[in-house]
């Protein structure tokens, strides 16, 4: 087998196709996290068309992130064990494949598959692709192009719904999957160009190939799961239930199943000793928090301008115009500010500010204060999620690149997928029609968890020398 060519060190020549390649890459993770809420404006079109129930037009949310954040792990395991330039081609096909797939559904049961297909290819490809940019770029510039990459997947839930809107509301719902066809087609082609080949090394030790921990994906997927289905039930049948205490339950005993099997394989799909050093747990915590805020305020917004105010798709996606900009400009500001301000101080300031935000509309009502109150809060949003990528992995070594990666994007959707099914629970009677109270104590709750994060954030965020 061809050996991979060595890495950039310290006395090589960086790669002079390396802002090129984050560019490329860059719009490949902006594409995945789009499709997190690019369909929820056109869940009620999708459903009218199809003729799907309630609980199937969820799966068509919760099968993407669950699929994506559950198989992230063995995503950026098999980064490490055969290279992530592989993973990062499979990745672009199969999702395009699945695209295609959802776009032409005409029944419930292929459009899930579609979507249970993307989320595979997403978990294959959002870890190499940030093993990618970890390991091309060094110093200063890894801040750099990690402060790019925050910014592109950060602002990408908030340009989903808007595209969402525009799609939906122009030549139909299918498009919201049919435009990630060409894009992910192009990406292909022009990556498998610039790549360098066969891949970046990801075993360097000389220790032969492990193999895959495809139990230990299943136990992460199966935790996160029932977990996440625990919390959505709470919202109509309440928290105080046998059924409810016993899925949670279910989750924890799977999760201890998944450290223990962690700790005795002999190739583990997670190093727990990673994820236990400082950096790496704060800027998980950070990703995991910052990701279901976001959902969190697209969610709420969503439902209250379409359902509450019976504003149309165009319109709704059109409102969020400035939440997407303000999330940009986060990101953007904390990337260029993060060497001289530092992790800890940023990530509170950003922590403050989504709080703030979010109380807005938790204490006055209307359009206008929510769209006010939203986009502050995204602008410390995309802040958070510059700090929580340099914190995580300015650290981390190239052989751990991928697996680190891995850890970092399955927080990111694990946070996806807890913000959705928590702010839906909290904002049930609202969602239902029945006044806006939901919507406010829904806005209280994330405004409380960021204030409580804040605090967290601040004791245990390393100084900032840690991050340079």
């Amino acid at each position: 087998m061809t050996q991979p060519a060595p890495a950039p060190t310290a006395q090589e020549a960086p790669d002079p196709r390396r802002w090129r390649i984050l560019g490329m890459v860059g719009i490949a993770q902006l594409m995945l996290i789009l499709d997190v809420t690019v369909v929820a404006i056109a869940l009620p079109h999708m459903g009218a068309d199809l003729g799907l129930s309630r609980e199937t037009l969820t799966w068509v949310v919760s099968g993407y992130t669950l699929t994506f954040g559950g198989l992230l792990l063995l995503g950026g395991r098999a980064a490490d064990l055969f290279g992530p330039r592989r993973l990062v081609l499979a990745g672009l096909a199969v999702f395009a494949a699945g695209s295609l797939a959802a776009g032409l559904a005409d029944s419930g049961a292929v459009l899930l598959s579609g979507r249970i297909a993307q989320g595979v290819a997403a978990a294959m490809l959002s870890p190499a692709a940030l093993s990618l940019v970890v390991t091309i770029f060094e110093g200063e510039e890894r801040n750099k192009a990690l402060g790019i990459w925050s910014a592109l997947g950060g602002s990408g839930a908030a340009l989903g719904v808007l595209l969402g809107g525009l799609l939906t509301a122009g030549p139909g719902w299918s498009w919201v999957f049919f435009v990630n066809v060409p894009v992910a087609v192009i990406l292909l082609a022009t990556l498998a160009t610039q790549l360098p080949a066969p891949g970046l090394p990801v075993n360097r030790s000389g220790a032969p190939r492990g193999r895959l921990d495809l139990l230990g994906a299943a136990l992460a997927t199966a935790g996160t799961a029932t977990l996440i289905y625990a919390v959505i039930r709470a919202g109509e049948h309440g928290w105080a239930t046998t059924t409810t205490f016993g899925l949670i339950a279910g989750s924890v005993v799977l999760y201890v199943a998944f450290v223990v099997r962690q700790r005795t394989s002999a190739q583990p799909l997670m190093d727990l000793g990673l994820l236990a050093r400082r950096p790496v747990a704060v800027g998980t915590l950070l990703i995991m928090v910052a990701t279901a805020l976001m959902i969190a305020v697209f969610f709420l917004g969503t439902f209250y301008l379409q359902h509450y105010q019976e504003y149309s798709a165009l319109k709704t996606g059109l409102l969020f115009l400035p939440v997407a900009l303000a999330t940009m400009a986060g990101a953007n500001l904390a990337g260029r500010s993060i060497g001289s301000l530092g992790a800890r101080t940023l990530g509170v300031l950003g922590l403050l500010v989504a709080a703030a935000g979010m109380a807005i509309p938790a204490l006055a009502s209307g359009t206008t204060m929510l769209i006010i109150g939203v986009a502050i809060a995204a602008s410390g949003t995309g802040v958070m999620f510059v700090v929580a990528s340099a914190t995580a992995l300015g650290q981390v070594a190239p052989h751990e690149a991928g697996i680190a990666s891995g850890i970092v994007s399955t927080f990111h959707e694990f946070g996806a997928s807890l913000g959705a099914a928590v702010v839906s629970s909290v904002a049930a009677s609202s969602i239902a029609g029945r006044g806006t109270a939901g919507f406010e104590h829904g806005f209280t709750a994330g405004a409380i968890t960021a204030l409580v994060t804040a605090v967290v954030a601040f004791v245990l965020t390393p100084k900032p020398q840690a991050t340079t």
